[in-house]
């Protein structure tokens, strides 16, 4: 397991989340989720939880609301000594309809890429 290998979340979005109208979630919420999935990834290479040391990139392509559920990627693209580069990718697979219904909802097919970015990692030494 190394580059190349992916670690994939699925969470859907609270309204409680929701920070502006039209129930828009603020990019922020992608990042701790990004977060997330960075800390399955080391666990899995490297048996510690490791530490995020920084986004080189960070590209908020289309809104996240409140209603989402949302399918976050993280794709290890290098492999350091003790780093690790990450692509990650936040896409709304699941849409909230209020428009229909208080409850209505969709299948987005295909998904919709909301957050790109790519981080950096550090783990302990072995």
């Amino acid at each position: 397991m190394s580059v190349g290998f992916t670690v994939t979340h699925r969470k859907y979005v609270p309204y409680g989340h929701a920070h502006y109208a039209g129930n828009l979630v603020d990019g922020a919420y992608a990042l701790a989720a990004f977060g997330d999935v960075a800390t399955e990834v080391c666990i899995r290479l490297d048996g510690d939880e490791g530490l995020f040391a920084s986004y080189s990139d960070v590209q908020f392509k289309a809104p996240m609301r409140a209603g989402d559920v949302l399918e976050i990627v993280a794709t290890v693209a290098r492999m350091g000594t003790r780093s690790r580069t990450i692509d990650f990718e936040a896409r709304v697979v699941c849409r909230g309809r209020p428009d229909r219904s208080e409850s209505a909802a969709e299948v987005l097919d295909p998904p919709v890429t909301a957050v790109t970015a790519t981080g950096t990692v550090v783990v302990p030494p072995q």
